[in-house]
């Protein structure tokens, strides 16, 4: 994309990359998945790359575990991967049995419980819609279904305290909400945000001309709203509980945002990963993808305690 077409709003913090999700602000660089180089890396405000990890299978979401090893899930073989120490991959938990599609974006809590969401059909197969179920990994590996009938679970936050779990449902028309109990279960949904009725039928382009907005990636701030990429709107929308838009960017007619994260060395930098479309085809044989970034008024969920955001706060999307 030509350096002109970027609105003016926005910088350029890296480019030239497959198809970039599940963007995350840690220990002063942002942390990436890219699909279909199928790498995890990290980045500096300087632009500075760092590969991380390799995976067989294109990655999605990140997260950490409380002693500071890396989880990423793996999309096509629907496992949650841990990276240890010295660089090994091993598998953390099997996902396979609760995914009704390629497995997606992740948060984890401060305890080590990482929830993970998938796609419930077979997108790039063409496959009929269907709701899915978000999962539940304990520290020790353990998979339990915590959530059920959800229209495309994508970006996931969980409030600074650990109470509660918001989920992008980009299917939905609606951010859905879920108190987090002691034991990592999850009570029943409610809106956080609606956009618009619940899509009807279970034809991929019928359902998506009920879409008002598809949010994907998401990330929580210090004043309880929510930053989201909408997936098929060209821009990225602040908005606050109850679904009132308080702040829309445009990411103009070339590219669309997929997900999102707030970090920067001040908390108050909102970074979008941004391409020309999803198309896996297109995707695997451009490197069109990039990171663009703006200041914002609010900082990261958490920033204003502890002069970061807590490592569950910032959840990017993917799919």
């Amino acid at each position: 994309m030509n350096d002109s077409a970027i609105p003016g709003s926005f910088s350029i913090l890296i480019s030239g990359l497959s198809f970039l999700e599940s963007p995350r602000w840690r220990a002063g660089r942002l942390w990436l998945s890219d699909f279909y180089t199928h790498q995890v890396i990290a980045c500096d405000m300087a632009g500075r790359v760092e590969k991380i990890a390799e995976l067989p299978h294109q990655p999605s979401g990140l997260g950490w575990l409380p002693d500071g090893r890396l989880l990423v899930v793996s999309m096509r073989d629907r496992k949650l991967m841990r990276r240890e120490a010295d660089g090994r991959l091993l598998v953390h938990a099997d996902l396979s049995a609760l995914a009704g599609g390629h497995a997606n974006d992740m948060a984890v809590d401060r305890h080590g419980n990482a929830y993970v969401g998938n796609f419930g059909f077979d997108l790039m197969g063409g496959g009929p819609v269907r709701s899915a179920q978000l999962a539940r990994v304990a520290p020790d590996g353990q998979v339990v279904a915590v959530a059920y009938d959800l229209r495309f679970p994508n970006g996931i936050v969980i409030t600074p305290d650990g109470q509660t779990l918001i989920v992008a449902e980009t299917l939905g028309n609606r951010l859905s909400a879920f108190a987090i109990a002691d034991d990592g279960s999850l009570g029943a949904r409610a809106d956080w945000a609606k956009f618009g009725p619940l899509p009807e039928g279970s034809d991929l382009p019928a359902v998506k001309e009920q879409i008002e907005v598809a949010p994907d990636g998401v990330a929580l701030d210090d004043a309880g709203a929510v930053w989201l990429a909408d997936a098929i709107g060209h821009r990225v929308l602040r908005v606050a509980r109850g679904g009132r838009v308080l702040q829309e960017v445009s990411t103009g007619r070339a590219m669309r945002a997929y997900a999102c994260a707030l970090g920067g060395p001040d908390g108050r930098t909102l970074f979008l990963c941004v391409a020309p479309d999803p198309d896996e085809q297109a995707r695997k044989a451009a490197r069109e993808a990039a990171v663009w970034y703006l200041p914002v008024n609010v900082p990261a969920a958490g920033w204003a305690a502890t002069g970061a955001p807590a490592q569950a706060m910032a959840a990017g999307g993917a799919g």
